[in-house]
């Protein structure tokens, strides 16, 4: 099997939970990483092919320099929801980004959102999903959704959009990942995945052209006790468990 290719990559969104996790797995594979950030002292790493870079993400000015030379932009800005105001970070900074990787000449970005961003995505999910949890986060996702079309119509642009379900704050493990071109994965329980494993399958994605132009759902296949409860152990401790 032929090595992976190292690659140059700028990471957006570093400092967050799901951002950590995937630089250190892209330092650890021997890829090298510009973390543009907002404020560098939340990224506690030191690496020799790691650089930090302080950058607005809503200005394609300031990130075009800091994109040049890079292989490609990965992404893993998250919004807050929000009850009095529309959501629009998504779109905003996709804006900027967009404008950057033209101006900076880079056309290859993977970017993570969610689950039912279609807003008639999930009229076959559980009832506490379709009724209870997803009213709260509607602002986000619709934002998320919109922000997918951005790059749908972004015809030279070599987007992937990474979809997983809610997230917990768990480093990536080796199960194998359920995949579907769509908004959810069918059938699959669609139990919370670790952010280190939704790093992973970002990270994977580096050498492989089969989900470029397309949005993908991810999961990870239940393990026996899973399977046979429903959750896991991890998964029922709220401190662990996020909704994005």
């Amino acid at each position: 099997m032929a090595e992976s290719l190292k690659m140059k990559i700028a990471v957006l969104g570093a400092t967050g939970q799901t951002g950590q996790y995937l630089v250190n797995q892209a330092l650890q594979q021997g890829h090298t990483v510009t973390a543009i950030v907002r404020n560098p002292g939340k990224l506690i790493l030191h690496h020799d092919n790691l650089k930090m870079v302080e950058a607005d993400i809503f200005s394609a000015d300031s990130l075009k320099t800091h994109f040049k030379g890079q292989d490609v932009i990965m992404s893993c800005l998250g919004f807050p929801v929000s009850f009095f105001s529309a959501v629009t970070g998504y779109t905003l900074s996709m804006n900027s980004v967009i404008s950057a990787m033209r101006e900076s000449g880079v056309n290859r970005i993977i970017t993570m959102s969610s689950w039912f961003t279609e807003p008639n995505s999930a009229r076959q999910s559980p009832y506490v999903i379709r009724f209870l949890l997803l009213p709260i986060i509607r602002g986000v996702l619709n934002n998320m959704y919109e922000m997918e079309k951005l790059l749908e119509k972004s015809e030279d642009i070599n987007w992937t959009v990474v979809r997983p379900p809610g997230l917990k704050n768990m480093p990536a493990s080796v199960q194998e990942f359920l995949t579907h071109e769509g908004y959810f994965v069918p059938n699959s329980g669609g139990n919370a995945v670790g952010r280190g494993d939704v790093a992973r399958f970002m990270l994977s994605l580096l050498n492989s052209n089969a989900w470029v132009k397309k949005g993908v759902a991810i999961t990870t296949r239940l393990e026996k006790k899973e399977a046979n409860n429903g959750i896991n152990e991890q998964s029922v401790q709220p401190k662990n468990t996020n909704l994005l």
